[in-house]
C-alpha cells in the first residue's frame, strides 16, 4: 500500500479536527490569532520600532499586547511609528477582520448546530417523578389532556414522550391539540423505546409511572408494546423496586405473552376485550356512556382509595351512609378489589374503601342521616325479556363483543349481523341466536328492508380491518345518519352505539341524545391515564367492565323510591341497599342540574323528586 503523502495526512488530521465541533474550531482560530500576533511582533521588533512612552525592558511585551488588540479591533489604540510599523499594523488589522468574521461564523454555526441538535430530541431528560409515555399513536393527545388535569395539584409536573418521530413534529401536534396543559410541561424526545440506550434518555426509572403504547406506524403494534415492556423490565440499570407500568395490547391473542413479559409490573389493557365489554354494556343501557366518561375522566370527581380507621368494625351497609360528599363503590380485600360487596361485610384494618370524590380533601366521615322510610319502594323482582340486537358492519372485534353481550341477555335473544365483508370466527352463544345478512350498511334500502326499528339495540361497528381509518369512519357516519333518520321518521326508540376510529370523527358524529354513544379509543385512553395514577384502578375497571361480579346499571328510579316525592340521596342509598346494590348517582330525562344529565356522587343531603324516565346509577349483579 502506498504511503500517504504529508499533504494527505495533514488534510485527514484537519478534517478530523473540524468534525469535532465548535470547540475545536474556536481552538484552531485562537491558535491562528496567536501565530499572527507572534509573527507580526517579531517583524516589528526586527524593524527596531520602539513604542513611545514604553520602557525598554517592556517593549517586547507591549508589542505583543498592541498586536493582540489590533487583531481583535481596528481602532487606533497606539501611535504609529514609521511606515514599517504602519504596514505591520495594516497587515495585522486586515488579518483581524478575517479572524473576527471567522469567529462570528463559527459561533453562529455552533449555535445553529446546537439548535438543530436540540430539535432532533436526543438530549437527556433531567425530569423526575414524571409520567413517561413510550411510543406514539392516537391515544397520546387524550392522555396528555387527562394527565394535565390530574397534575393540577402537583408541583412542577411533567409528561415525557419517547417515540420514533421527530421531536418538533410531536411537540407541534400536542401543542395544536392541547393548547393549555394547565401547568404541566410536555417534553418530547426522539428515540426507539425498544433500545435500552434510548430509554435512558428519558429517565424511565425516575418516572412516577410509565405508559406503553403500540406504535401504529409499525405492522404489529402489539409486538412493539410487548418488546418495549421487555426492554424496560429487563434493563441492566433498572432499580430493585417494582415499576409502575400500564400498557395497551389490541389483540387478546397476545394476552398470554404480554402477561408473561410484564408479570406483576405491567397492567395491560386488552383493547379488543375492553371494546367488547364497553360496547355490550352501553348498547343495552342508554346514557351509560356518560356514566363511564364521568368515572374515567379526571374532570370533576375521581376514584380514590381511602383508609378510614374510625369506621373499622362497621359493616359495608353502614359505611355507605358515612360519607355525605363521597360515593362508596366498594373496598379492597386481601389484595383484590370488590365492588358492591355484601352489605354484611365488616370493614377491617388493612382494607381500603374505594370512593368516588371531588378531591381527596373532601373525603371525610360525617354523621349519617336517616332515610325517609315512607318514600322507599319495596323490592320487586323484575323479569328480563329476550333482547334483539342489530349489528351493522363487521371487524375482528365483533365475535368477542357478541360473547360479552351474551353474558347479559336472556334466553331467546337474537343478534342480526349485516355486513358487506365476510363474517368469520363467530362462536356458538349460550343465550342468543346469530343470523348474518349480506348487504351495504350505508344504504338506506338495506336498513329499510331489515326494519331496523324492530330491534331493541343497534351497534354500528367500523370496517377497521378492510378500510383506512377515514374511509371506515365515513362509512360508519353515513350508516349512523341513515339509521337515525329512519328511526326519527317512524317515531321509534332505538339505542344506537357506534364505533369511531378517529376521535375527531367521533366529535363530528356526537349529538345530544343519550342513546347515541360513539365508542372510540378515547375511553381506553382515559382508562390508561387513570391506571397510571393508581395501579389498583386496573382491578376496579376489570370489576366494573367484566361480566363477573357487579357492574354499572341505570335502573328506573321508580324501582327504589316513590315518583314525585322529594327524597335525599341517603334514602336512595337505603333503597338500593335493600336490593343488594350500591347507589352512586342518578340520570334525569329532563335535567335541572345544568348541561349534564348524569350526576355521579351527588351530595347525600340534597333532596330532589324523581319522575318518569329518571334512573338511578347503581352497582349491581346482572
Amino acid at each position: 500500500m502506498k504511503r500517504p503523502s504529508l499533504q494527505s495526512r495533514f488534510r485527514y488530521w484537519f478534517d478530523n479536527l473540524m468534525s469535532r465541533g465548535t470547540g475545536a474550531l474556536v481552538a484552531v482560530l485562537a491558535a491562528v490569532v496567536l501565530l499572527i500576533v507572534i509573527v507580526d511582533a517579531i517583524v516589528i521588533l526586527l524593524l527596531n520600532v520602539r513604542l513611545d512612552g514604553v520602557e525598554e525592558d517592556e517593549q517586547v511585551l507591549e508589542v505583543f499586547w498592541v498586536n493582540l488588540l489590533r487583531t481583535l479591533s481596528a481602532d487606533d489604540i497606539a501611535p504609529d511609528n514609521g511606515w514599517g510599523y504602519r504596514l505591520a499594523m495594516l497587515a495585522i488589522t486586515v488579518a483581524g477582520v478575517f479572524i473576527a468574521a471567522t469567529l462570528i461564523g463559527i459561533i453562529s454555526g455552533g449555535f445553529n448546530d446546537k439548535v438543530e441538535q436540540l430539535r432532533k430530541g436526543r438530549s437527556a431528560v433531567l425530569e423526575s417523578e414524571h409520567t413517561l409515555i413510550l411510543g406514539w399513536n392516537s391515544k397520546v393527545v387524550p392522555l396528555v389532556q387527562e394527565l394535565s388535569l390530574a397534575n393540577q395539584s402537583r408541583r412542577r409536573p411533567a409528561i415525557v414522550v419517547l417515540a420514533e418521530r421527530e421531536k418538533v413534529e410531536m411537540e407541534d401536534e400536542i401543542r395544536a391539540k392541547v393548547p393549555d396543559t394547565l401547568g404541566t410541561r410536555v417534553v418530547c424526545r426522539t428515540g426507539d423505546p425498544l433500545d435500552q440506550g434510548d430509554l435512558l434518555l428519558v429517565n424511565p426509572f425516575g418516572a412516577r409511572s410509565i405508559i406503553i403504547l403500540g406504535d401504529e406506524q409499525h405492522s404489529d403494534p402489539d409486538v412493539r408494546a410487548i418488546k418495549t415492556a421487555l426492554a424496560l423490565t429487563h434493563h441492566p440499570e433498572r432499580p430493585e423496586r417494582k415499576l409502575h407500568v400500564v400498557g395497551q395490547v389490541r389483540n387478546s391473542g397476545n394476552a398470554e405473552v404480554a402477561t408473561l413479559v410484564g408479570k406483576d409490573e405491567v397492567s395491560w389493557i386488552f383493547a379488543t376485550e375492553k371494546f367488547g365489554q364497553i360496547t355490550a354494556q352501553t348498547s343495552r343501557q342508554p346514557g351509560l356512556s356518560n356514566v363511564y366518561t364521568e368515572l374515567l375522566s379526571f374532570e370533576g370527581c375521581e376514584i380514590y382509595f381511602s383508609d378510614q380507621p374510625s369506621l373499622y368494625g362497621k359493616t359495608y351497609g353502614e359505611v355507605l351512609f358515612a360519607f355525605a360528599e363521597s360515593a362508596v363503590l366498594g373496598l379492597t380485600h386481601e389484595g383484590s378489589v370488590i365492588m358492591n360487596p355484601e352489605s354484611s361485610h365488616v370493614y377491617a384494618e388493612g382494607e381500603k374503601l374505594v370512593l368516588f370524590a371531588e378531591d381527596d380533601s373532601s373525603i371525610a366521615v360525617s354523621l349519617p342521616q336517616l332515610p325517609d322510610a315512607d318514600a322507599l319502594q319495596p323490592p320487586v323482582p323484575h323479569e328480563q325479556p329476550p333482547e334483539h340486537t342489530l349489528v351493522l358492519g363487521f371487524n375482528k372485534r365483533v365475535p368477542n363483543m357478541l360473547k360479552e353481550l351474551d353474558e347479559y341477555v336472556a334466553d331467546g335473544s337474537t343478534v342480526t349481523i349485516v355486513s358487506e365483508v365476510p363474517v368469520v370466527d363467530l362462536v356458538e352463544l349460550q343465550h342468543s341466536t346469530v343470523s348474518v345478512v349480506e348487504g351495504n350498511t350505508a344504504r338506506r334500502s338495506t336498513l329499510l328492508n331489515l326494519d331496523a326499528t324492530a330491534f331493541d339495540h343497534a351497534i354500528v361497528v367500523a370496517y377497521r380491518d378492510d378500510m383506512s381509518v377515514q374511509d371506515a369512519d365515513a362509512k360508519t357516519l353515513v350508516t349512523l345518519l341513515q339509521l337515525r333518520e329512519i328511526v326519527k321518521e317512524k317515531g321509534a326508540t332505538l339505542n344506537v352505539v357506534s364505533e369511531m376510529l378517529d376521535d375527531r370523527n367521533r366529535r363530528l358524529a356526537e349529538v345530544t341524545q343519550t342513546d347515541d354513544f360513539i365508542v372510540s379509543d378515547h375511553l381506553i385512553s382515559l382508562m390508561m391515564a387513570q391506571i397510571s395514577e393508581h395501579e389498583l384502578l386496573a382491578d376496579v375497571f376489570d370489576a366494573l367492565f367484566g361480566a363477573a361480579g357487579s357492574e354499572v346499571y341505570l335502573r328506573p328510579a321508580s324501582w327504589y323510591v316513590k315518583p314525585g316525592v322529594e327524597v335525599d340521596f341517603y334514602t336512595v342509598v337505603a333503597a338500593a341497599l335493600a336490593q343488594h346494590e350500591t347507589a352512586v348517582g342518578f340520570m334525569c330525562v329532563a335535567s335541572d342540574v345544568g348541561d349534564a344529565d348524569v350526576v355521579i356522587n351527588p351530595h347525600k343531603a340534597t333532596k330532589r323528586a324523581f319522575g318518569p324516565g329518571d334512573r338511578i346509577v347503581v352497582l349491581a349483579e346482572n
